[in-house]
């Protein structure tokens, strides 16, 4: 008996000893890294995801705030973390598919330094014309940029980001020599938009959404390769005879080495919360489209927006100060 016992005692430990990170580490909290302040959207999609992911993970899932950089320190720190699944970060795909073809020294490699999770979110761009750009659609508002190139100008939410080369890829597919004026964000945009000082915009949704719905601006197009949930009314640029696409996403990214039945645990919890209307609502409020992606998907797609932005980066010539 007495060996029977000792036995079963050693096989336990035996199991617990190989037991996933996760499973075995189940009593200790999840925090999900965002590098930027509360209120965004990043924010608080991440915090959509934590509150759902508690139920179907049966651990405490927190949301750290930890701005700064443009996302890209949160990933510094995620890179040096044990790969356990108690350290995670929800990044836009800027700070993964444009600061690496614009910084020498970012600190990270996008591909080799992180695991993918899940895919959380797609989304497109808006363009947006404000009262300081002629009444009409988005062919006459360039039209008008191009008889006036003084004028031509768009804002973005700031240099180096994924809008401000959707808005010089813009220009180039229609042929009009748009200048990027950057602004610390978009709501300072939106309002510089608002009182003419700037006629265009190109940004995510949520930034002119609401003003567009009380006609203060006019949204004229987006830039994604079908029409936007969140704005079905408002045609695509390809639509309107623009041959450009620039899309986007958030993604859930783990630290590197990452064990395969750890990242498959969350990814379910992910796909799970994902699923949740009230979840979904919250979601394309912002202008976003919650449209899970496994991890292997999220590589694929990380790599080929990465690809995609590398010509039109460096053509741009732009460099960050």
């Amino acid at each position: 008996m007495k060996r029977r016992a000792l036995a079963s005692l050693a096989t336990i430990a035996l199991a617990s000893a190989f037991a996933s990170p996760l499973a075995f580490a189940q009593d200790k909290t999840i925090k999900i890294l965002i590098g930027f302040p509360p209120g965004g959207s990043v924010d608080v999609v991440g915090r959509l995801l934590a509150e759902k992911m508690r139920a179907s993970l049966g651990q405490n899932v927190l949301v750290e705030n930890k701005p700064g950089a443009a996302g890209r320190l949160v990933l510094g720190e995620l890179k040096r973390a044990a790969p356990d699944g108690q350290t995670l970060v929800l990044s836009p795909s800027g700070a993964m598919v444009i600061a690496p073809w614009l910084y020498n020294n970012i600190g990270y490699d996008p591909i080799k330094d992180f695991t993918p999770i899940s895919g959380v979110t797609t989304f497109d761009f808006a363009v947006t014309a404000g009262p300081g750009a002629p009444a009409g659609d988005l062919k006459t508002v360039l039209a008008w940029m191009k008889a006036n190139p003084a004028k031509a100008n768009y804002g973005t939410s700031g240099a180096g980001t994924v809008p401000h080369f959707a808005g010089l890829l813009l220009g180039q597919a229609a042929g009009v020599p748009l200048t990027h004026v950057a602004y610390r964000g978009g709501a300072p945009a939106a309002q510089d938009l608002i009182g003419g000082q700037v006629p265009l915009m190109v940004d995510t949704a949520s930034e002119t959404l609401e003003h567009h719905k009380a006609g203060k601006v006019r949204i004229l197009a987006v830039t994604g390769d079908q029409r936007s949930k969140a704005l079905p009314d408002v045609p695509t640029l390809k639509e309107q005879g623009v041959n450009m696409v620039a899309d986007a996403f958030f993604g859930l990214y783990g630290p590197p080495g990452m064990s395969a039945d750890v990242v498959a645990r969350i990814d379910r919890a992910v796909a799970d919360a994902l699923k949740d209307q009230a979840v979904q609502d919250r979601i394309y409020g912002f202008g976003l489209v919650p449209n899970h992606a496994s991890a292997s998907a999220l590589a694929t797609m990380q790599a080929s927006h990465l690809k995609r932005w590398e010509q039109p980066i460096k053509a741009s010539g732009f460099k960050p100060e």
